[in-house]
């Protein structure tokens, strides 16, 4: 045995998830063992935040389909790029952007618009943006991806505390999970 005052220190670290795969332990066992632990407010704050910015971009672009360009415009413009089925398309697109914007912001039926805004951005991405890279100067899809995945995470965690859909629908807060 080494005398006390050259015994080394050994420490291991293994990343959480590294931890539960190893172990075989199921992802919600190790999503409430995070050593991370912030106030629950700040996941509604973040949803709040998220969601109002989502949706002013959403309503701008929406709103830019109908009043700046028309919506013959936006049709022509969608024919001219290729989109299928271009005055439906454009139609969806700024009924979507305008009306699920808005719900968006104030919080009312989260999922649905969530998820028809989601549909609109992968509209966008497979007709129009895919083919030009990734940035947004080339006409690329970062934007439309990001506020595609943005929509999509809100339609499944849900709005949170502060949104319409809370006060209409009195469901229980869901258990806050730190990762």
């Amino acid at each position: 045995m080494p005398h006390p005052a050259t015994r080394t220190l050994s420490v291991s670290f293994r990343p959480r998830s590294v931890h539960c795969l190893l172990n075989a332990q199921p992802p919600n066992i190790c999503l409430r063992r995070s050593p991370v632990k912030l106030p629950p407010i700040t996941r509604d704050l973040a949803l709040l935040i998220t969601r109002i910015g989502l949706g002013i971009v959403f309503v701008a672009h929406g709103w830019q389909k109908f009043n700046t360009n028309g919506l013959d415009g936006t049709a022509q413009g969608f024919t001219q790029m290729g989109v299928p089925a271009p005055t439906l398309s454009a139609y969806y697109a700024t009924a979507a952007e305008l009306i699920a914007g808005v719900a968006l912001i104030v919080g009312v039926l989260t999922p649905v618009a969530g998820v028809l805004l989601f549909l609109d951005m992968v509209g966008a991405f497979a007709f129009v943006h895919m083919s030009n890279g990734v940035f947004v100067a080339n006409g690329g899809w970062e934007l439309v991806v990001t506020l595609g995945l943005g929509a999509l995470v809100i339609a499944a965690v849900g709005p949170g505390k502060f949104s319409l859909d809370r006060l209409i629908v009195k469901t229980p807060a869901r258990e806050t999970v730190n990762a």
